[in-house]
């Protein structure tokens, strides 16, 4: 098994999660209509305690995956980047950033400085787990979607949109 290999095996299974119900915390049915207002304008809040623990869990369901076993396991690192790496005998090192993003709290954000050279082995992906609660503002954390892509891919398109800058930057 190669670097490319691992990351392949990876995204397919991180892919299979979509769907995923995460129980991790379960936020309770609101008892009236003013009670589900108010939860609909705190909800957003959830989303840096959740989105963790939905990332350490992947980084878990990925170790439970017998092909990876013989060759290494994966390993958090954040706040290094990537925040998940595989460790064992496949070099260069495979590695993930795992973000899970939650639609209704913010923009997507994440933390991506590094320059295109260090993707230059194309070792590194982004897997980005989109997830509201299953009742969509209350209830267990549901992966609507995943996409996992090029760490290069990533860098590429930053540097073309920042090296030309929208107007409101420039501002």
């Amino acid at each position: 098994m190669n670097t490319q290999d691992v990351i392949r095996l990876a995204s397919q299974y991180v892919d299979r999660l979509s769907g995923h119900t995460f129980d991790v915390l379960d936020v309770s049915k609101p008892v009236t209509l003013d009670a589900a207002v108010n939860l609909s304008k705190v909800i957003s809040k959830l989303s840096p305690l959740v989105g963790n623990l939905i990332e350490f869990n992947t980084v878990e369901f990925l170790n439970q995956q017998n092909e990876f076993a013989e060759f290494g396991k994966w390993q958090r690192q954040d706040p290094g980047f990537p925040d998940t790496i595989f460790l064992g005998i496949v070099q260069p090192t495979p590695g993930l950033e795992i973000k899970a993003w939650f639609p209704l709290a913010t923009e997507i954000t994440a933390r991506f400085k590094d320059s295109q050279n260090h993707f230059r082995f194309d070792r590194t992906y982004v897997a980005m787990l989109a997830w509201l609660p299953d009742q969509i503002i209350y209830g267990k954390p549901r992966i609507l979607d995943v996409c996992v892509v090029s760490g290069l891919s990533v860098a590429v398109a930053r540097d073309t949109h920042y090296h030309n800058p929208p107007g409101y930057l420039v501002l």
